[in-house]
């Protein structure tokens, strides 16, 4: 029977082989999706570990909409950090597609020039993946701007479905899923958790 000490040395000569291969070096693109609360949450805590590193953020939000969110509050005087609230809000609360629509255009403008931007390290583009579900936004330009921009940027998309495209030319996906939530238990949303 092998001890711990030589299963954790074994695991480690796994371990350092994969780390070995691992030369590339350039920017990633990651989804996060799925039905699961803590999408957003996940983005901006990866783009704080980047800030902490003294790298350069921003953050467009596509259709959040308001801006006394934790995370705003916490972030939007950053020196490291610009942030744009784009949306009015989730399409269900206007209702008003058109207005929507542009609302969404807007955003991609916004975020379509930061593409293209070297100065940023990493962009956090979220809920940008409901604006394809809604068909508020042409795929292809996105996926063209996501190819072109700067070799070192990492981005970093939210929603919980995303189209294939993106799905075909991302670097990292993670499904988040729902299995228990409190608001379907009747407990409402609050300051800190849902927002």
């Amino acid at each position: 029977m092998k001890t711990h000490q030589e299963r954790m040395a074994r695991k480690k000569e796994v371990i350092d082989a994969r780390i070995a291969k691992a030369t590339e070096e350039r920017g990633v693109l990651i989804l996060l999706k799925g039905n699961g609360k803590g999408k957003s949450s996940s983005a901006f805590g990866t783009m704080a570990r980047a800030v902490g590193h003294g790298q350069r953020a921003a953050v467009v939000q596509f259709s959040k909409g308001r801006l006394e969110t934790g995370e705003f509050k916490l972030f939007k005087d950053h020196p490291q950090i610009d942030w744009y609230v784009m949306g009015h809000g989730f399409t269900w609360e206007t209702q008003d597609k058109e207005r929507d629509i542009e609302a969404a255009e807007q955003a991609w403008a916004k975020a379509e020039q930061l593409l293209q931007d070297e100065q940023y390290d990493i962009l956090i583009f979220d809920e940008m993946s409901y604006m394809f579900k809604y068909k508020y936004l042409e795929l292809a330009p996105v996926l063209t701007a996501l190819q072109a921009r700067p070799e070192k940027q990492n981005v970093m998309i939210t929603g919980r479905v995303m189209p294939e495209g993106l799905e075909e030319i991302a670097d990292t996906i993670s499904s988040i899923r729902d299995e228990r939530h409190a608001f379907r238990l009747g407990v409402k949303a609050q300051e800190g958790i849902e927002y």
